[in-house]
């Protein structure tokens, strides 16, 4: 009985070592498992399911393998769930479904392994971050996402690596607190939910915090980021008591279980 969870991939073309290290953390480390979440940002852009068509760009091959395996493990009885980023929001139905897979919400209530936990990507969190919880609204308006994916696909490229550009600027010069999460938000969806367990990423801060929620005693597990030499996950298992462990692994020397 044991469940992963993972973030913050960000598999691109220009990233080899860490999509070899991925394919082989769900060959050989998630396989038998009960499930797998993946919370966000899968890919470093995601500019429309018609990209599996698209046999001339380069994170064509990259989105087929993933789908490769991921369609695996579901087939071998292992859950997949997916959960949009803030920069793979428009994953839609047809990548998940060749994947197999289950599409969250944005805020997912769940129980793992007898924890009830609430699941998020984590950016959501970042109140402070004014200019980018415009954007993230906008973003995740129907209509201007009907509006994105109805240009031509060479157009949405471009327009992709703009909006990184544009937002590795404007991060350089934000204050390292406007882009960690608002505590007071984390307690807020705490309480909504009813539960003393929070995992999310975005914030590539991987750590276990303690606080208080309602008088009780909680945790945030913030997954870290993948990249060329490590990776990151969070295993519950029903023999740990309910208590999920944070963890960093080489990506040549990936954890059996």
């Amino acid at each position: 009985m044991r469940t992963l969870l993972v973030a913050d991939l960000h598999l691109s073309s220009d990233t080899p070592e860490i999509n070899q290290g991925f394919y082989r953390y769900l060959e050989h480390t998630v396989p038998g498992a009960d499930a797998l979440y993946i919370l966000g940002d899968l890919f470093d852009a995601w500019i429309g399911d018609d990209l599996l068509d698209a046999n001339t760009h380069p994170l064509c091959g990259v989105a087929q393998e993933v789908i490769k395996h991921l369609r695996k493990l579901s087939s071998d009885g292992t859950a997949v769930y997916l959960m949009h980023g803030n920069r793979d929001f428009l994953l839609g139905e047809r990548f998940i479904n060749a994947c197999q897979a289950f599409l969250l919400p944005d805020i997912e209530e769940v129980e793992i392994q007898g924890v009830p936990i609430v699941l998020l990507h984590g950016d959501s969190l970042c109140t402070r971050d004014e200019a980018y919880m415009a954007f993230r609204q906008q973003s995740r308006n129907p209509e201007w996402q009907a509006q994105m994916l109805a240009l031509p696909l060479e157009q949405r490229v471009a327009l992709a690596q703009s909006l990184r550009t544009q937002s590795g600027e404007a991060n350089a010069n934000k204050a390292e607190a406007i882009m960690d999460v608002t505590h007071q938000e984390v307690i807020h969806v705490m309480e909504r939910h009813g539960v003393s367990t929070m995992i999310h990423g975005h914030t590539h801060r991987p750590h276990v915090h303690d606080l208080t929620v309602e008088d009780v005693p909680a945790k945030r597990y913030v997954l870290g980021d993948w990249d060329a030499q490590h990776g990151w996950d969070i295993v519950i298992e029903r023999s740990d008591h309910t208590a999920p462990r944070l963890r960093q692994f080489s990506l040549t020397q990936l954890p059996d279980a």
